[in-house]
């Protein structure tokens, strides 16, 4: 028998009709019972009929496959169709709705009521015209199916019931974008929520004078600093009022689902707000910082809208602990630092759903800066995921002051840039708190279902200029206007509450004597902050609190442990097969641990990494090649050459070292600098008991993420206080490679030490390296530290060491002279250098017979070791001449920032000198012959009978 679906709905099988299909047979896929029993039955014998291509459907086929299949019976039964002209009319106006119900979901948002200041109109939208698809106001009384909408339990709605509830759900001020998921499970659940309840919050009174509290205290902390602190920059939020209530209903809501973290980064706007409304701190602390008053024990501090904040919050779920990240002026840049923040407090809790990372973002930054696409794209990922972040937009429709959002993007909204990892977005008007708390409450338990990013936008304005110095109405007259006669969202809802009778008309305006009373007094006003929380995840941090600095620390491991060691890292399963050259890798490692070969550089990091993760401490490794290594010397992670899967197909010997070993994670990072090391540095902030360590492809990269060197690597401790052990290892050697393959940019590093801010090395041997890594973790204080690695070295027989120096030797920071033919009395010149150039020196010495010359390597620039450098000096007593020799030209490389340690130990009579490229505004040159004939001329000139000297005592 052919079903009435048959018979009058195959030719509506396209064009606009697809989407509906497609809906209705992946509903049936879930759940047959969620369709009609017409479509039901007609699904149903799919499953016994020939697929396109002659194979026989199953029920699960992916539904491209039933398009297709449809498309052809379509054609086919063009006569039946024909023949039932009542049927067809009555499933084509069907058709014709369902088209309507799909347009609002996607367009919906076009007509949502979103400006709390009513300048922009609703633009011209055909598709959300009942006309559009032929339907008459005489339709707007028949029944149609409901079924694949969530407005009702009955099965059946007239079309204007249909058409005022679409209104309601996507077109008042809630504007909902999700039609872009491909997950239709996702669609659906939001779809469900939306239209269950008109995208409705269902609130108590109590829960609405919550909400009235949380804008009347938004709006009298601003008001009372622009009183108490005329003039003072603080970012008002005045206009986006609701934010705080969004923020009160992210924790409440938070802790009743199992959030028990969150780490919160946002830039200026409305932060001191957020500081003291929702984190509890105490007003009085904030206005000492008006005052001029600074915390004790930081060497520079910094300004008050940059500083984060902790504290506990009392909820109905139980307490959440807030952390506030500190973060510059850079805006965005704080984004990735969250995210790596809160994936260390989730890998300890070993649970996402439990830490939730929030940012705030502002429009114009939000679509405007690149580190926001950076972020996202590190969402999804197994080494950056964080199981979902939410986003909170305060949307103040201006950007900056003298922006027009003609030149702030190029998209329709600025948050069109989440639509790359499909998140869905929930716009919302600023002006209806009740709205907030119902998306807000939304976009938490998506997360929490889904695992996925969710984006809240608050469109609201900004009552003030960009800062409470500005004058906004120079360039934004109209605007302003408005915003001057828009009595505020907090008089507006409470208007509202009163005549709806929730509140007596003298209640709000206590509301806010109530609030006026508390800051008079520097009181508390967030939900009550508890104090004797005890958080079994916290890290103790007081053992690296006050530690002073010192570059001694027993790195040595006995050879026996070094010899098992090695014999665990190359170690492979019977069963996996190593590609030929890692066959032969192995091979050699093992002769080095058993002390048949020389170390190298790779193996020194190896043995490294396995004699911490032995002795309990974490290790992540991450860059774009971290696994094999861009040179390929590492090879942590092997791969199977008769496999093909990468879930079975890799074997990490590092993770196979002992049965209570510590963690050891490498990751092959997405294509980005900026984003992944902001998010290494957040992760090293929150985790000082793992070795974290980034890996730039070439170090010329680390270019790309310099803000995050700047604002928070090389100041973070100065400024905040805030410790850190991240790594950075920037490969670095003039190979004749061009100017981006060949400098890291030592100078830059070196300008930006100051205070033992962080430790700059430039090792040289296998031994080095295995005794520096190893330093970073033993010693008891953790500062960051910048490796310049090699490349050419990586496979330099020169550079490889005999075994016993990792079982009794340690890092050091000046390493002299090693040949003992050197007679020190007969020396007349000394070279003194860093890096790969130490062996060009020595080789080219040994052709020379040049024995009147010593050669010392600083293996640490910073900082600069005065004692190991002064002791080495010390030996020469007959030392005429000294030479600084680099490879970087003059104006880049250690040069100037080493000469005046080098003066200081210089005696009467001595000259300084310098050897290696003239100054350049690139850092190398790209042809390979002139490079080769510059490194023949600095080795010439370090050697020279005669040398131009540049200080002198």
């Amino acid at each position: 028998m052919t079903t009435a679906i048959e018979k009058s709905n195959n030719s509506y099988l396209f064009g606009s009709n697809v989407s509906y299909v497609e809906e209705q047979y992946e509903a049936y896929l879930e759940n047959p019972e969620s369709v009609t029993p017409e479509w039901r039955d007609y699904f149903d014998k799919l499953s016994h009929l020939p697929a396109v291509d002659g194979s026989e459907t199953t029920r699960d086929q992916n539904h491209s496959s039933i398009i297709a299949s449809f498309a052809q019976r379509a054609k086919a039964n063009t006569l039946l169709v024909q023949a039932a002209p009542a049927s067809l009319e009555v499933a084509g106006k069907q058709l014709k709705v369902q088209s309507l119900i799909a347009a609002y979901r996607s367009l919906g948002v076009r007509h949502a009521i979103l400006d709390p200041l009513k300048r922009s109109e609703r633009p011209e939208i055909p598709e959300l015209d009942p006309a559009f698809y032929g339907l008459t106001d005489a339709d707007l009384d028949e029944v149609y199916s409901a079924t694949n909408t969530y407005f009702t339990t009955n099965s059946t709605m007239t079309l204007r019931e249909i058409l005022n509830s679409l209104r309601d759900t996507y077109c008042r001020s809630v504007g909902s974008e999700f039609m872009h998921i491909s997950d239709p499970k996702a669609k659906r659940w939001i779809q469900e929520r939306l239209e269950s309840t008109l995208s409705t919050a269902a609130l108590t009174v109590a829960e609405k004078k919550n909400l009235l509290k949380q804008v009347t205290e938004a709006e009298g902390l601003e008001r009372f600093l622009h009183t108490k602190y005329v003039g003072q920059k603080r970012f008002s939020l005045e206009g986006g009022e609701s934010f705080i209530a969004c923020m009160d209903e992210v924790v409440n809501h938070g802790g009743k689902i199992g959030v028990q973290e969150m780490v919160v980064g946002m830039a200026h706007r409305g932060r001191l707000n957020m500081l003291i409304n929702i984190m509890g701190k105490r007003p009085g602390d904030l206005f000492a910082e008006f005052e001029g008053k600074h915390a004790e024990g930081l060497t520079d501090g910094d300004v008050k809208y940059h500083n984060g904040f902790s504290s506990d919050i009392s909820t109905a779920g139980g307490p959440v602990h807030l952390s506030l990240a500190f973060n510059p002026s850079h805006l965005e840049i704080v984004n990735p630092v969250v995210e790596g923040s809160a994936r260390a407090r989730q890998d300890r809790r070993q649970n996402k759903k439990q830490v939730l990372p929030v940012l705030v973002h502002g429009d114009a930054a939000f679509a405007g800066q690149g580190v926001v696409m950076e972020t996202l794209n590190l969402a999804q990922t197994r080494g950056y995921g964080t199981g979902g972040t939410l986003h909170v937009v305060i949307n103040n429709q201006i950007g900056f002051t003298t922006s027009d959002p003609r030149d702030a993007r190029s998209t329709l909204y600025c948050t069109d840039v989440v639509k790359m990892i499909e998140a869905p977005v929930f716009h919302v008007n600023g002006d209806d708190p009740e709205a907030v708390a119902f998306v807000t409450r939304l976009a938490m338990d998506y997360r929490a279902e889904f695992a996925h990013d969710v984006v809240i936008d608050i469109v609201c304005y900004r009552k003030l200029g960009h800062n409470e110095q500005d004058t906004p109405a120079l360039t934004q007259p109209l605007m302003y206007k408005s915003i001057s006669k828009h009595p505020g969202t907090r008089q507006l809802y409470a208007d509202k509450l009163v005549a709806q009778g929730v509140l007596q008309a003298n209640e709000p305006d206590d509301l806010v004597k109530e609030y006026r009373a508390v800051m008079d007094a520097g009181g508390e006003t967030a939900e009550p902050v508890l104090t004797d929380v005890k958080n079994q995840f916290a890290i103790d941090w007081k053992p690296f609190i006050g530690a002073k600095w010192t570059d001694k620390a027993d790195t040595a491991v006995p050879t026996a442990e070094l010899k098992r060691l090695g014999e665990r890292i190359t170690t492979i399963p019977e069963t996996f097969t190593p590609h030929k050259l890692v066959e032969k890798l192995l091979a050699d490692r093992r002769a080095m641990a058993n002390g048949e070969m020389n170390l190298d550089w790779g193996m020194g990091e190896h043995l490294a990494f396995a004699s911490l993760v032995n002795a309990g401490f974490n290790i992540r490794i991450t860059g774009q090649d971290a696994g094999r290594g861009t040179f390929t010397h590492r090879h942590a992670v092997l791969h199977d050459q008769k496999r093909e899967r990468w879930d079975d197909g890799t074997y990490i010997p590092l993770q196979s070292i002992s049965e209570n070993q510590a963690k050891f994670l490498v990751i092959d990072s997405v294509l980005s600098e900026e984003a992944v090391l902001g998010f290494e540095y957040g992760f090293a902030c929150s985790e000082p008991n793992t070795l974290t360590i980034w890996e730039a492809q070439f170090g010329d990269f680390a270019n790309g993420a310099q803000v995050v060197i700047d604002q928070f690597i090389a100041s973070g401790e100065a400024k905040w206080g805030r410790q850190c052990g991240l790594a950075l290892m920037l490969p670095h050697g003039y190979e004749g490679q061009g100017p981006e393959h060949s400098s890291a940019r030592i100078e830059r590093f070196l300008q930006l030490c100051a205070d033992n801010n962080m430790q700059v090395v430039q090792p040289t041997n296998g031994a080095q390296i295995f005794h520096l890594l190893r330093r970073q973790m033993i010693r008891n204080f953790r500062k960051p530290l910048v490796i310049f690695t090699p490349k050419s070295l990586l496979r330099n027989k020169d550079a490889s060491v005999p075994l016993t120096e990792l079982s009794e030797g340690s890092f050091k920071t000046v390493i002299g002279e090693v040949d003992t033919a050197i007679n020190a009395d007969k020396v007349t010149r000394l070279l003194v250098c860093s890096g790969k150039v130490y062996y060009d020196l020595v080789n080219a010495r040994k052709e020379r017979e040049a024995s009147d010359v010593a050669i010392i390597r600083i293996e640490q620039l910073y900082p600069f070791a005065h004692k190991d450098f002064e002791a080495e000096f010390e030996k020469y007593p007959h030392v005429k001449e000294v030479v600084w020799v680099q490879d970087e030209p003059q104006n880049q490389g250690p040069w100037f920032y080493v000469q005046h340690h080098i003066y200081e130990n210089m005696k009467k009579g001595q000259k300084l000198a310098y050897a290696g490229r003239a100054a350049s505004s690139s850092p190398a040159v790209g042809y390979l012959a002139k490079h080769i004939e510059q490194q023949k001329a600095l080795i010439e000139q370090a050697f020279a009978a005669r040398i131009k000297p540049v200080l002198s005592k």
